[in-house]
């Protein structure tokens, strides 16, 4: 039996691809989306609850009752600068919020590789990678059972996954990788099912000659490393 699992950003090219993966391991879904926003035709049967974040008692609502929550929610670059601020920061701390007066307890969030740095390309369109690390450090410090996935540079590609393998790391040691939103997914997923994911940041790529381990393997690994 899965767990009713609310996903925001449930629109977005990474927010979809984890709603089809939590349905695929029999989880239970709500997809939190914007008034206007569109979905794929096989995700419109779904408890849909459309809000502003901004909606206190919208949001609680939308919350209510679901065992964990997928943050996939994230500016887009955009000629509107302000966009980072609201979404990636205080869009994450109004859900966090939610979370804790609703008793929603896990919570994983989808951020960025090199979050946080302030020399980044990236930065030109809002400070979006400073946001980011703002919107991580509220969940850090939310007293959640909190996991933070941060993937690197992201495509669409969907051909061969099944034989590409991902790199799991720790915060800050990886930098210009790649990886395929559908590999984001099955990791916000993963994580949920996997306790030593809890409060941690791991970082995660992708490359077809890397040998595919498990998320619990990886960070058994690393925790090895670093004792």
């Amino acid at each position: 039996m899965g767990i009713k699992l609310a996903i925001s950003g449930a629109s977005g090219k990474t927010g979809y691809r984890v709603a089809e993966e939590a349905l695929k391991e029999g989880n239970q879904v709500r997809l939190l989306l914007r008034s206007n926003s569109l979905l794929p035709d096989n995700l419109s049967q779904c408890d849909l609850r459309r809000l502003s974040l901004a909606d206190e008692t919208a949001l609680d609502e939308a919350l209510e009752g679901c065992d964990a929550l997928v943050l996939a929610t994230g500016a887009r670059p955009s000629a509107d600068l302000t966009g980072p601020a609201r979404v990636d920061a205080l869009g994450v701390r109004q859900q966090i919020a939610s979370c804790k007066r609703v008793g929603v307890k896990r919570v994983v969030l989808v951020s960025s590789l090199c979050a946080g740095r302030w020399l980044h390309p990236l930065n030109l369109f809002g400070l979006i990678l400073v946001w980011k690390r703002l919107g991580e450090q509220a969940l850090e410090q939310s007293g959640l059972d909190w996991t933070v996935i941060r993937p690197g540079g992201l495509n669409d590609r969907e051909e061969n996954l099944e034989k590409e393998g991902i790199l799991f790391t720790g915060a800050d040691c990886q930098e210009d990788a790649r990886i395929p939103r559908r590999l984001v997914a099955r990791c916000c997923i993963e994580a949920l099912k996997t306790p030593s994911s809890i409060g941690r940041i791991i970082e995660v790529t992708s490359d077809p000659d890397l040998k595919r381990i498990t998320m619990q393997q990886a960070l058994k690994t690393i925790n090895a490393l670093a004792s």
